[in-house]
């Protein structure tokens, strides 16, 4: 039998070709059960707790307001912690910090410094750019980032704070635009303005002034109460006199609703108009059968013109058997965008949340969030309203 050189060589090496496939095996099947180590030590590791704050009004005169915002954050933060969240290789579950801002400035700056010191990684709040602007500062110094539901003065963010982001369109835009409402498709040439001299109230009445004299109205009379009051019939009676078209009233629908209704007890007839403050199902009950007058704006879409809102519609009611009043879809999104944030920077380090914001592009409740390089949001939309038959209807949407 010949023996071939060749032969003798490749029989040579069987052995070890064996012994380095087995080996090989072995290491392929040991890092498999080390990755599987891994996923089993992540899904048994006790999550870690992160802390969202969220401030609003949940007693007082617009706690409805407060409850809304509070109900479909956590709604939020419920969904996000069923998908078993995972931030750095490690389960994280968040929490929600809701605090009660009472809708004032003193209050809100207690609460903020209260969710500075309790941890929170990030703020959905405030509602009232009265409380949200001082309130501010102290998130700033923290580097909290601080998301709004519903402030529209435009000072809030124009600050020169990094922390400050909103996602609701600004007075700026919300005042002209009820203003060209008002002189275009209402025919009004003498308008008589109050406010409430709120941040809020003060800050839209303003802004809307300037557009109506740009636009070519007269504007009759700049009258100002408080946001507590509940009697006008003082400031009515003398706005009368001057047989305005439309009243136009920046505040809340706490006082807004009375106003409306004592201004039809005078036998006035002109139009009530108001912003995102008056603009919620409570005023048909503070109003009564003068509500058909008012005409008002919101400083966003309707929800059911949101490009997600009527799934989040139906999810919100199952949950709390109420339907939404007006800043819920803004509070769900801002948990959203916190949350977005997060999973980009990787982190759960407040400031590294804060350095993933400016990059946000999230497809919300809402429609697609991003953010100006002062926190504003870009693409931003005014709806205004008539109430009809008791019933709020869309009359115009208008992009700005």
């Amino acid at each position: 039998m010949n023996h071939h050189p060749e032969a003798k060589r490749d029989a040579r090496f069987v052995p070890l070709t064996i012994a380095a496939a087995v080996a090989a095996i072995c290491a392929m099947t040991a890092a498999s059960l080390a990755d599987a180590a891994d996923v089993t030590s992540t899904a048994n590791a006790k999550p870690t707790v992160v802390l969202i704050g969220h401030a609003a009004p949940m007693t007082g005169q617009l706690a409805n307001m407060g409850k809304d915002s509070e109900n479909a954050a956590r709604l939020a933060i419920d969904e996000i912690n069923s998908q078993h969240l995972v931030i750095g290789g490690k389960p994280v579950t968040l929490q929600l910090d809701s605090q009660d801002d009472a809708a004032d400035p003193r209050t809100g700056t207690q609460v903020a410094q209260k969710l500075v010191d309790d941890g929170v990684v990030a703020v959905v709040g405030d509602i009232n750019s009265g409380v949200s602007i001082p309130a501010s500062r102290i998130y700033s110094e923290a580097n909290v980032t601080q998301i709004s539901q519903g402030s529209t003065n435009p000072a809030f963010t124009q600050q020169g704070f990094r922390t400050t982001y909103r996602l609701v369109a600004t007075d700026a835009m919300q005042g002209p635009a009820l203003a060209r409402y008002a002189v275009g498709p209402l025919h009004a040439k003498r308008i008589a303005v109050i406010d409430d001299s709120t941040a809020y109230g003060q800050g839209l009445a303003d802004e809307f002034e300037k557009a109506a004299k740009a636009a070519g109205a007269t504007v009759v009379a700049h009258e100002a109460t408080n946001d507590k009051a509940t009697d006008f019939r003082a400031i009515l009676t003398k706005i009368k006199g001057l047989r305005p078209d439309a009243i136009m009233y920046g505040g809340s629908d706490a006082t807004a609703g009375p106003l409306a209704k004592q201004a039809a007890a005078l036998g006035m007839t002109a139009h009530v108009l108001g912003g995102d403050g008056a603009c919620t199902d409570k005023m048909i009950d503070l109003a009564g059968d003068a509500i058909d007058n008012v005409v008002c704006s919101e400083a966003g879409l309707a929800l059911s013109k949101m490009p997600k809102g009527a799934s989040f519609d139906q999810r919100y009611v199952a949950r709390y058997k109420v339907p939404i009043d007006a800043y819920g879809p803004f509070a769900y999104d801002a948990v959203y965008v916190i949350v977005d944030a997060m999973k980009r920077a990787n982190s759960t380090d407040r400031a590294k949340i804060l350095a993933a914001m400016p990059a946000t592009q999230y497809d919300g409740v809402i429609g697609k969030i991003a953010f100006d390089p002062h926190g504003d949001l870009k693409d931003a939309a005014i709806t205004i309203y008539q109430f009809k038959d008791h019933h709020k209807d869309v009359v115009d949407v208008i992009h700005m």
